[in-house]
């Protein structure tokens, strides 16, 4: 009798892993000796651990090697010691490394039955299809913490071609019903080690003259080694000479002024990363519509918890009065729901400028531009779509919303708003479906 063929299925899986994946980052894979190769656009150290014999871990040797991201595929549900496996492979983890963990969703075991019983599917011999809830509970008390779960793949088969297009349509109707037949867990192993983070302060500036020289005043200092980056935009006023004027003037903070080659703050913030020379990296909008001195509290969350991304968010406080437009204020709102949704990631602001973030997780962002249609003009989706995308932990931190003293704002309510709407549908395929 025919089998149904795993290749499409195990493709579409190798799609969803690649999303985590990073050329910079040192990652295991730790699979079952019947569980066909990745296909990965770069190659990654992989372990192979026989299905058929029970698991000895005093015998299994990871070697002295330390890995950022250790993916398990189809060998959990077979242990018969579930926490000892875990014990296992995370003395092979960083200190802040992340475990991308792939099994199968419970609500298919009845089906894979059928087929193992007319021999339509291959004996898996799996122990047990474990409930999410009890899988969490084994890392939590390991001292991991769940970063994302979500599951993946209704139809994983060719069906001349048209398959892949039917199992994205399905994964996009039944996203949120938790149908899929793989289900993917990320847990981030805690630690209490706190890292000091050499840093720099992105100032996107575009028609600022009024209000650059308070801004960069404001800035705290920090001990470690900080840059101030300000990147101008093609201006009515006198904005880059202001600029030049106060990294003469204020010459302790270590200021780097230069102007951009095209227009729009996501071109300035891309042009000053490629500048930057330390490890986290702040954006900062030069209207004052966040207090600087508020920095310190971004920096003293980002190194005091082991976190790869800071969103300010404007929502929670009130505002001062003419802060933000009505129409903003709703468009916010309804970003704010959606994004949620699509990311897995409870956000309560997506378009506060104020962000934070780690360097080396930039490949993260590129891979993502890479994928998309649409160009973000103000850069705070492709950060926050990227980090979320690539099993990057987030948090949050409200600031008071402040009205500017200078100058109006450079937005176009409604051009740019049409444009983060296609970027949305964009992203809905990249977030939500396990195809390329």
């Amino acid at each position: 009798m025919i089998k149904l063929s795993r290749k499409q299925f195990y493709k579409n899986h190798s799609n969803e892993i690649s999303k985590y994946l990073s050329p910079e980052s040192p990652t295991l894979h730790i699979s079952s000796t019947l569980s066909e190769e990745l296909k990965l656009d770069f190659n990654i150290d992989t372990y192979k651990v026989d299905q058929e014999e029970s698991l000895d871990f005093e015998l299994l040797d990871l070697g002295e090697k330390k890995y950022n991201l250790i993916v398990v595929s189809d060998i959990f549900e077979v242990s018969t010691d579930i926490y000892q496996f875990v014990k296992f492979f995370k003395r092979a983890l960083s200190n802040e490394g992340k475990v991308l963990l792939t099994s199968i969703n419970p609500k298919w075991n009845f089906i894979f039955k059928i087929f193992e019983t007319f021999g339509l599917k291959r004996n898996s011999n799996i122990n047990a299809f474990i409930h999410p809830s009890k899988i969490s509970n084994v890392f939590n008390s390991l001292n991991f913490e769940k970063i994302n779960s979500y599951n993946r793949q209704i139809f994983p088969f060719k069906l001349f071609g048209f398959g892949n297009i039917l199992n994205q349509f399905l994964e996009l109707l039944f996203s949120f019903f938790n149908l899929g037949i793989k289900t993917y867990f990320l847990y981030q192993q805690n630690t209490e080690e706190k890292k000091n983070f050499s840093k720099t302060i992105i100032v996107p500036a575009k028609n600022e003259e009024g209000n650059l020289e308070e801004l960069v005043e404001r800035i705290p200092s920090f001990r470690e080694p900080f840059e101030i980056i300000i990147v101008c935009g093609p201006s009515k006023d006198n904005t880059l000479d202001k600029a030049h004027e106060i990294k003469v003037k204020l010459s302790e903070k270590n200021i780097k002024v230069f102007e951009q080659t095209k227009n729009g703050k996501a071109n300035a913030v891309w042009e000053a990363i490629e500048l930057s020379s330390n490890e986290a990296i702040a954006i900062l909008d030069s209207d004052i519509s966040v207090d600087p001195e508020e920095l310190s509290n971004f920096f003293d969350i980002f190194e005091n918890t082991n976190c790869d991304f800071v969103n300010g968010t404007r929502l929670m406080y009130p505002m001062e009065d003419s802060a933000m437009r009505y129409l903003n204020k709703l468009g916010n709102r309804v970003f704010q729901y959606i994004i949620s949704k699509l990311t897995g990631v409870n956000l309560s602001d997506t378009l506060c400028g104020t962000k934070l973030f780690k360097k080396s997780n930039l490949d993260n962002l590129y891979n993502w531009q890479k994928k998309m249609k649409i160009s973000d003009p103000f850069c705070d989706f492709d950060l926050i779509f990227s980090s979320a995308y690539s099993g990057a932990k987030i948090l949050e931190y409200p600031v008071h919303y402040r009205k500017r003293k200078y100058g109006t704002t450079n937005i176009s309510r409604f051009r740019d708003g049409w444009i983060l709407i296609l970027y949305l549908f964009n992203s809905l395929i990249l977030l939500k479906t396990s195809s390329k």
